[in-house]
């Protein structure tokens, strides 16, 4: 049956406004689409070749019946194709509607989302940065607004401002809603707005109060967003609200370039403070920019698609839960970065694979997931079996929504990053990406230990594996005339060396190097060095021999910084503090 004898994928184009809820209880794909109107060359993305798609009464034997759409679907574009045949009641949509009766690209797309999750069903009830990740491929931050207490602290509402407005300015989507408790869902506050319901935000801004004078500003700013209900209807009735004697204090112009409408639309503005205040929980969807072609900060992006698989041995179980499970926890898959600057700001999203396809067996839920992230010695290669002297630097939030996110500023080292499950023993597949200023090297440790070959018989074998981590020194010999020094170390074993970061200025070095050897020769000793940086030549200025055998104490340790040679060599001025593990098992450390 017809719906209508003008029907087109778009009327007079897309809009924010175009959308309206059905029946179904996915207000969060709603507000999705509303952030996604607002970026052309986003839905354009989503709706591939729209113009040729477009009904044409001019040639209606062109007309297939089909529409294709696309989405980001764990870390791939698919294409999903669907027919026209929509869902309707008494001649009307019963699902996503516009509100104009002959455009249908809001319905289409719907239900090309509900075939790529199952079925309509599987939209019952969802997240708003779900829907827009798999719309853009974004990386989905959540932020619990009540926990952070941004509602109380101005300064981190400030923050957090500024944060919206560069996502905001630089094409990202966010969303927002009021947790609901039991027996609470979708009922209205006092102040108009529902719980339990998703809303859009269209709008990031900081208003102009008053005149602005030719050579100056004395005009008082306030900070102001725009959200939209999906219901096209039911706003904010608080303070600049539609209608508040409030807007009177605004110029016309301002009100014409904020795009003011004082009708029953759904589209309302707040201050930040009051959405601050009113909402519990923002999804902000960031469009990471990895284009060197930009006037932005580029972003240089690995990402990895992995699985936690259960398994009874150790050495090849790859579920072992969060950092809780101490006996468990290294059996989760394992990949190392390097971070080259002196700092780095990382951003990481771990996304676990889609579970709205088991929605019909009962166990369509996401599992608790999050990541750790450790510093780790700087030649690591092999997995971590033992945490000794490593650094536990980050840890993610543990949530049971589909994305996990981290921001996080790490020195210059390598890392360890080990995805988890909550409780140990679930599997499930998950994509971890990785954002850095420069490459990473993200790779994932497979092996245990270095591997046996036909050179093995003729070059040697590693028979015991060394953990060195380099503390601190002090006392070391003055090398300037303002009596500091630019020590690093040097950490010699057989052929291999790894050299630490320059400590500038000091006598009295904090290093904080770590490193680890795979010992072919058992007496071949390990020589921590301490060398001044120098232009032209670097200056030799201690040196602590070690044996390190797996009997040694395992705490740390203070040693004379000795000349060249032996243990037996001259004592020189100062004193280095060091932890060594060894072991004769290649996999225990």
């Amino acid at each position: 049956q017809d719906l209508c004898e003008d029907p087109h994928l778009f009327v007079n184009g897309i809009s924010s406004h175009d959308l309206h809820q059905g029946i179904l209880g996915n207000c969060w794909f709603v507000a999705a689409c509303s952030c996604l109107a607002l970026r052309k060359t986003l839905w354009q993305r989503v709706i591939p070749d729209f113009n040729e798609q477009e009904w044409d009464p001019k040639n209606p034997e062109k007309y297939a019946g089909i529409f294709r759409f696309r989405f980001w679907c764990f870390g791939e574009w698919t294409e999903v194709v669907v027919d026209d045949l929509l869902p309707t009641m008494d001649g009307k949509l019963i699902y996503c509607h516009s509100n104009v009766k002959n455009e249908f690209w809001s319905a289409l797309l719907e239900k090309a989302y509900a075939k790529l999750a199952g079925c309509y069903e599987a939209l019952d009830g969802g997240s708003a940065a779900d829907a827009i990740v798999d719309f853009t491929g974004a990386v989905a931050e959540s932020i619990d607004l009540v926990q952070g207490k941004y509602g109380e602290m101005i300064s981190e509402q400030m923050k957090l401002f500024e944060d919206l407005l560069k996502v905001h300015r630089r094409g990202g989507l966010i969303s927002c809603y009021i947790t609901a408790s039991s027996g609470t869902s979708e009922v209205e506050t006092e102040k108009g707005l529902v719980i339990g319901h998703a809303y859009s935000v269209t709008a990031v801004r900081k208003l102009r109060l008053g005149e602005r004078l030719t050579f100056s500003f004395k005009a008082e700013k306030l900070f102001m967003i725009r959200l939209r209900n999906p219901w096209g209807k039911r706003e904010w009735n608080g303070a600049w609200s539609d209608n508040s004697e409030e807007w009177k204090k605004v110029s016309s112009s301002e009100c014409k370039s904020l795009g003011l409408t004082l009708e029953n639309d759904g589209e309302f503005w707040m201050t930040f403070e009051d959405w601050c205040k009113n909402f519990t929980d923002v999804d902000i969807c960031r469009i990471v920019n990895t284009s060197y072609c930009s006037i932005h900060k580029t972003w240089e992006k690995k990402m990895m698609h992995g699985a936690w698989t259960k398994d009874s041995e150790p050495l090849l179980n790859r579920s072992g839960g969060c950092f809780d499970n101490k006996e468990t926890f290294l059996q989760n898959p394992q990949y190392i970065f390097d971070v080259k600057k002196a700092e780095d700001k990382v951003l990481v999203s771990l996304q676990q694979e889609d579970r709205r396809k088991y929605k019909k067996e009962g166990k369509g839920d996401s599992i608790p997931i999050g990541f750790e992230i450790l510093k780790v010695e700087d030649n690591r290669r092999y997995r971590v079996h033992r945490l000794t002297v490593q650094e536990r630097v980050a840890t993610s939030p543990y949530s049971n929504t589909r994305t996990v996110f981290l921001k996080s500023i790490l020195r210059q080292g390598r890392y360890l990053l080990v995805p988890t499950t909550y409780h140990p023993g679930i599997p499930t597949q998950f994509i971890l990406r990785l954002f850095t200023d420069v490459p990473s090297r993200l790779r994932e440790l497979k092996a245990d230990k270095p591997r046996m070959t036909c050179w093995s018989l003729l070059r040697g074998y590693p028979r015991r594996v060394t953990q060195i981590k380099i503390h601190s020194a002090e006392g070391l010999q003055k090398q300037d005339r303002s009596g500091g020094a630019d020590p690093y170390v040097l950490i010699k074993c057989e052929n291999q060396a790894t050299r630490s970061p320059v400590q500038h200025d000091t006598t009295s070095p904090t290093f904080s190097t770590q490193v680890i050897f795979y010992r072919k020769n058992i007496d071949s000793p390990v020589i921590v060095q301490v060398w001044n940086s120098n232009v032209l030549c670097d200056q030799f200025l201690g040196q602590a021999v070690l044996a390190a055998p797996p009997s040694d104490p395992r705490e740390p340790q203070t040693l004379q910084l000795r000349g060249r040679g032996g243990r037996g060599a001259a004592e020189v001025p100062g004193h280095i503090t060091l932890t060594a593990f060894s072991s004769d098992s290649l996999v225990e450390l």
